[in-house]
This record gives structure tokens, sequence and C-alpha cells, in this order.
């Protein structure tokens, strides 16, 4: 039978990860380069094991550990699991889990964003997107929708806090994604053959089906933060600047929302079946 340990002790050193460490602790334990995040469901916990990322721990229902967790746990000998009823883990944790199974993991090591660019032919650039709902969501449509990786500013929120892996359902490991260098990131972009198209209210913005976007053989989709949108010096640096046409007087859109639809233009193109290498 399989080794677990229920939980008697809210107290438990070993229980920190899960219970009293910030996100941003999480990032930094020990250092950088070996922080940990949370994964939330069995979803999201199997597309992270799929795409290599190392279990430290687990903390489930216990009707799970012999349930849907069981075939997870098979993947994790040795990993330590902690086990209690429902009401307890919300008690400990704090918010309802989603279901009833989080497991703590080592962060992978990122590509540069060069490496992670390497064949893309449609990408997307995140300025400063600072809700992890809104990475999540992002983070989804750009796998769902055909987009090739995704680069973001050190200034965003992360792609692997809790609640941004809980919302893309575990689909920020299945487009590749890196940071971009600090400076002057739109000149960086340009130098790996992308043009990049800015999305952003302006008179001169063109149609997002605009054919001219269509033909070029590499393009950034560039989208800004929260409510300030992008930053004038980013969008007087990309080559394009594109808007969503709209109906009913409504000027704008999340900028979640404004990405799937974006993604679903600029990734349709024919050209996108053609092969790039670099």
């Amino acid at each position: 039978m399989e080794e677990w340990t229920e939980i008697t002790d809210f107290g438990a050193p070993a229980l920190d990860i899960y219970a009293r460490l910030t996100e941003n602790q999480l990032v930094n334990r020990a250092d950088p380069a070996h922080g940990l995040f949370i994964a939330e469901s069995p979803l999201v916990i199997g597309r992270a094991l799929d795409a290599g990322c190392q279990a430290e721990s687990f903390l489930m229902e216990k009707k799970h550990a012999l349930g849907k967790g069981r075939e997870l746990l098979a993947r994790c000998p040795g990993v330590p699991v902690f086990v209690a009823e429902g009401p307890v883990l919300c008690q400990l944790t704090g918010f309802h889990l989603t279901r009833g199974m989080l497991c703590a993991m080592r962060r992978p090591q990122l590509p540069t964003a060069e490496e992670a660019c390497q064949g893309a032919r449609r990408i997307a650039v995140l300025e400063n997107v600072m809700n992890p709902t809104n990475i999540g969501a992002i983070f989804r449509s750009a796998a769902a929708l055909g987009m090739d990786a995704v680069l973001l500013t050190e200034a965003g929120s992360d792609p692997l806090y809790r609640r941004a892996l809980r919302v893309s359902m575990g689909n920020v490991f299945l487009v590749p994604w890196a940071y971009l260098p600090q400076g002057d990131w739109p000149g960086f972009l340009r130098g790996l053959g992308f043009k990049t198209a800015a999305l952003a209210l302006r008179e001169d913005s063109m149609d997002i089906a605009d054919p001219r976007l269509a033909q070029e053989g590499r393009l950034a989709l560039v989208l800004g933060t929260e409510g300030d949108g992008l930053a004038p010096g980013t969008i007087a640096q990309c080559d394009y600047t594109v808007r969503i046409p709209m109906a009913n007087g409504v000027d704008s859109l999340n900028v979640a929302a404004a990405s799937a639809v974006a993604f679903y233009q600029v990734a349709k193109a024919p050209c996108k079946r053609a092969a790039v290498t670099g």
C-alpha cells in the first residue's frame, strides 16, 4: 500500500510551501535557479510532469490518493504525499482546491528568448501584463490558436503563478516562453527577423485583418498592460500599429480577449504552414 502522511499538525515545516510561503517566496526559495511553483489540479500537474518538471511533494484530499491522483503519484515514486479531508485542506491553504490536489514542483529552466523563437513564425509579446488570470488566458489562447512562442517583459506577472497555471489549464507548458532581454527588445526582435505589430487604439492603426500582416514571414504581436496598454515608446518602435474593429461604441477589449482575436487572425495565414529555421 502507498505511504502517505496524514496532516495532523498545521505547523509542520513541510507544509510551509502550501500554507505560509507567498508565490514570490517560492520563486526565490534557496535561490531562483531552484525555485518552486504550485500546480493545482490533475490536468495541470500532468502537463507539468509531461514537460519534465520535477515534483517535490503532493498535497491532496485523502480520497484522491487512491482515486484520480493515483496515476500521478505512480509517476513520482518516493515523492512525499500529504493527505487530509477536504475541509481540512481548505483550512490549511485558505482556499478551495480545484479538484482537491496540489503539487509543489521545481521551476523548469527557461530557454533564452532567442531559443524560444527558433523556428517560430508567429509569437506573442506581453509588455508588463500584470494580472495572473489574464496571463493564463493568454497562454491558453496562444496554445489553442497556433502561436509559436510567448515572450514577456520581466515586470509582468509570472506564468507559473498558481492562478495563471490554473486558468491556462496547464497550457503554459505547451507553448515555448521566455523573458525578453532588458532594453531595446523591439530591436532584439528585429534582429531575429521579426516584424512587430503593436495592438493599440490610435488613429493610424490598421485593421488586424490587413493582408500585409498575413504576408509577413515572421510576426510578433505586442500586447500591453491592463488599463494603460502599451508604452508610447514601444508603439513608436513597432513596425505596425493594429486594432481590432469593434461595434456598438465599444472601444477596447480586455487584453486576454483581444489576444484571442488577434492570435486567431494572424496565425491562420497560409504562410504559417511553411517551415522556418533560425
